[in-house]
């Protein structure tokens, strides 16, 4: 945790106090021969680098492409690109980013695009397991592949990007580079050569680096002074004044087991059941069909919902560079049928140590939490949406994993405006990346695996992240809140037969602490969000959302990229400093100061936008190409006496299984929606007293 706030730090100055480093003109710069740093160790044969390739040879088919026919109207300023630039790499998390100008010697190929700058940009080794710790011999030796994957990554998205907004881009990293990549790391300042090797300002590890070349001219970063320090001995700087990264911060990291995380869920009490009733024999199993996401493809809640389904995630060129990634990815998911054991893997039979060693590697390769759950039948779905086939219950474990959103981002954005739906792609790109790697690494163990993506996936996410002990059911309904980053995640699930050991279902008083709070209801923009008490939905007690208004804003609105206002404006959305975990604790300690918390949340003003925080320029994707807004951007900061209204004129639906399209049901089949039914339902919806009583009676009648 950092000791001081970077509310005040703009986005794209990074984690780093980089503005602090001595610099020198490029002029005086003596280029010497250097390579990147290399693995510590040599890899096993059980190590995930084995199961990397598959993915950067995919990755590399889309570092380059034609731009779209007309240029954005991005801004002139050389140095407002650089650092719109700059952030959509830290965003990704880049760890240190930099801009040169090109030489004809910096190219190793003869035909060379005409571009003119390059942005580089470097990936920080992961910390690995010592030597007996889980997941030792599948992470040590990894990271060069690790950091090459990632790399490739970042230079498929921030060149698609570019080209998305009319301008020639081409990534380069990882053995698919037509540039002296290590060269214009130098150049732009990002590290500098010694003894060989390049070295970087700030860092206790290795890292990796990536290039995208452009004709998107930006103002140009100067070159490391050879001469002076990469760590300023400076007592500001060494404590993180200002919320940059302090000296501390890796050391403190190293004191933690990585297979724990950087979070410490230990903390947190465990239950054998959820903190909510789940009904197991009462739950139906539901078709994909069913989705209302899909049900918006489908046409069943309208024209317009369906017309703009196809877009809505992706109308931000931003966004739209991720796209052939996450759209990609799925082949590569994997299978549903048994393997038989390959020996790789080391000694697999201890649970206990696997569940460890796949939590080590989720962490390793970057997600936030992991948690692992037996995968129930009731958490898949019952049919496909394509074809209408059924889907068997074919793994018995479930990793599920959770990617932050990004609190500084989220800071700096309304929640439903033109950053939105990137926040959640990159999520969920990340995730698919992270998930099919571990899938691939189990079935080269010999143990079936699948992962289960937002673009393609047979679990419903949510019964897997609260069974496997990552968060409680919140007011949000559909979102399942973690205690350290509040809702503000993303999901993503593999399921294997790897032999491991669940996790149990946590309880942190959240129950307390949403019956206390309304924010998120009043400040949701179509209402959808319940003011009034939990129900029981398809066995689970729930607040329950109107999912039919949540879909049809996020996927119609017109002045912002989907939605995301409910995560902005939760109490448990807080920034990593010590103070915020102090009131973490006090949330979860104190029950009775939930709503004194809640109402201080509003009185410090969490939830309206930090104008410092935002670095996205508004843009709109429209007939293929990136314009200003058509019809504006969503400016929406905190509306404290709205929530009365609302509340009045509050008229819910909820839609059970048997008001969802039957099982079987196809996306070339249009199942309106019937609304009138879903306000019935959700009038008459029984309440979780209620359920309890009735599973009491009916237990005193078999015990008679």
């Amino acid at each position: 945790m950092r000791l001081y706030s970077h509310k005040n730090r703009p986005f794209h100055l990074s984690k780093f106090a980089l503005e602090a480093l001595p610099r020198i003109d490029i002029a005086a710069l003596r280029e010497d021969s250097a390579h990147q740093p290399e693995d510590c160790h040599a890899a096993d044969e059980s190590a995930i680098s084995h199961a990397i390739p598959e993915y950067l040879e995919l990755f590399r088919k889309y570092l380059d492409g034609s731009p779209v026919p007309s240029r954005a109207p991005v801004p002139d300023d050389m140095e407002a690109r650089a650092n719109n630039l700059k952030a959509s790499a830290y965003f990704l998390d880049a760890s240190i980013s930099g801009v040169c100008a090109l030489q004809d010697s910096d190219w190793l190929v003869a035909e060379r695009p005409r571009h003119t700058h390059a942005f580089v940009y470097l990936i920080e080794f992961e910390r690995e397991p010592e030597v007996s710790e889980p997941g030792d011999t599948w992470i040590r030796g990894s990271n060069v592949a690790r950091g090459d994957l990632r790399a490739t990554e970042l230079a498929v998205i921030l060149s698609g990007y570019l080209r998305a907004m009319g301008f020639e881009a081409r990534g380069h990293a990882a053995n698919a580079a037509l540039i002296d990549i290590e060269k214009l790391a130098v150049r732009a300042g990002i590290v500098r050569a010694q003894r060989g090797v390049l070295q970087g300002p700030y860092l206790k590890t290795g890292f990796r680096l990536g290039v995208v070349t452009t004709d998107y001219a930006m103002t140009c970063d100067a070159p490391h002074d050879p001469d002076g320090e990469l760590e300023p001995v400076d007592p500001g700087i060494r404590m993180g004044v200002g919320g940059i990264r302090p000296q501390w911060w890796s050391d403190e990291l190293a004191k933690r087991p990585l297979h724990l995380g950087r979070y410490p869920m230990e903390k947190i009490k465990r239950a054998d059941e959820p903190t909510t009733l789940v009904l197991r024999d009462e739950i139906r199993r539901v078709p994909k069909r069913g989705d209302f996401f899909k049900r918006a493809q489908a046409g069943d809640i309208g024209a317009k919902a369906q017309q703009e389904k196809s877009r809505f995630a992706m109308k931000h060129p931003y966004a739209l560079g991720m796209a052939p990634l996450i759209q990609n990815m799925v082949p590569l998911q994997g299978i549903r049928e048994p393997l038989q054991p390959t020996g790789i893997g080391g000694d697999l039979s201890d649970p206990q140590r696997n569940a460890d060693a796949i939590k080590a590697l989720g962490h390793f390769l970057g997600a936030d939490f992991v948690g692992i759950c037996v995968a129930e039948p009731w958490m898949y779905y019952s049919h496909d949406e394509v074809e209408g086939k059924e889907i068997p219950a074919y793994h018995k474990y479930a990793v599920c994993m959770l990617i932050d959103q990004g609190f500084e981002t989220m800071e700096g954005a309304s929640g439903d405006d033109w950053i939105s739906a990137s926040q959640s792609m990159r999520a969920y790109l990340r995730g698919a990346e992270i998930a099919g790697v571990m899938a691939a690494h189990c079935r080269r163990m010999g143990y079936s695996a699948r992962s289960h993506s937002n673009a393609h996936s047979e679990v419903i996410h949510n019964p897997t992240i609260l069974m496997s002990g990552l968060g409680e059911v919140s007011r949000i309904g559909e979102t399942i809140l973690n205690p350290f980053i509040g809702p503000r995640s993303k999901s993503v699930v593999f399921t294997t037969d790897l032999p491991m050991v669940p996790d149990r279902p946590i309880d942190f008083n959240l129950q307390n602490f949403c019956d206390n709070c309304l924010k998120c209801a009043r400040e949701c923009p179509c209402n959808a969000i319940t003011y009034g008490p939990k129900v029981m939905f398809n066995g689970y007690e729930i607040w329950k959302a109107d999912v039919e208004k949540c879909t049809k804003y996020r996927v119609t609105q017109q002045k912002g990229s989907a939605c995301g206002r409910c995560m902005k404006m939760c109490p448990w959305n807080r920034e990593d400093t010590v103070e915020a975990e102090r009131l973490t604790w006090l949330s979860i300690e104190h029950p009775e100061l939930a709503k004194a918390i809640a109402d201080l949340d509003d009185y410090q003003g969490n939830g309206a936008r930090n104008p410092i925080k935002k670095w996205w320029f508004d843009l709109e994707m429209v007939n293929g190409v990136a314009m200003r807004p058509v019809a504006g951007v969503n400016e929406r900061d905190l509306s404290p006496d709205r929530g009365d209204k609302l509340a009045k004129a509050q008229k819910l639906a909820f839609f059970p299984p048997d008001l969802q399209p039957r099982g079987g049901t196809t996306l070339n089949e249009t199942v309106p929606v019937d609304r009138e039914a879903g306000l019935a339902r959700y009038a008459e919806a029984e309440t979780p007293a209620a359920a309890r009583r009735r599973l009491a009676m009916n237990l005193n009648d078999i015990e008679r």
